[in-house]
């Protein structure tokens, strides 16, 4: 069984930049909408994924990942997702112990950054970045399967 632990927060401002890696373009669409699971196609550059999720905790998840081949995923987030879709660039950034994913958003969710932390426990100390903001881990407005349904410049 795969864990997944994350914690979400909006960025402060563009200084995480300074130590950002070049970034990769990301394109998902949903499968399913039910709102304590998600089946979600992604292509991240020239790989292509499944994923489905379950929430335990807002932070804590089932998840399972398939490599899944390209031309599938480009044909399910054209037939499939309803233009119900995520469009981001992801940065790594590394602070501290750990390595940090900070999305910017594109299309119907352009000027939301977000970053997020995969941690192995719940409990997981973890050092905090300055240009770190809110923490918004159990708002579920800004789970990806709700920014594709319900976009943040529409709220």
């Amino acid at each position: 069984m795969a864990i997944e632990i994350e914690r979400k927060f909006l960025v402060r401002n563009d200084d995480w930049r300074a130590w950002a890696d070049a970034g990769e373009v990301y394109r998902q669409g949903y499968l399913s909408h039910d709102p304590h699971r998600s089946v979600r196609v992604r292509i991240a550059g020239e790989r292509a994924e499944l994923n489905i999720k379950s929430a335990i905790t807002p932070i804590r998840r089932l998840e399972y990942e398939y490599p899944i081949p390209l031309a599938d995923a480009r044909e399910m987030l054209d037939l499939l997702c309803d233009d119900e879709r995520v469009d981001k660039v992801r940065y790594h950034v590394r602070h501290g112990q750990h390595v940090w994913e900070v999305d910017v958003f594109e299309g119907a969710n352009a000027g939301l950054v977000l970053a997020e932390i995969e941690l192995g426990d719940e409990n997981e100390f973890f050092e905090k970045p300055p240009w770190l903001g809110e923490e918004v881990s159990n708002d579920p407005r800004y789970f990806n399967m709700n920014l594709a349904r319900h976009p943040w410049t529409r709220w």
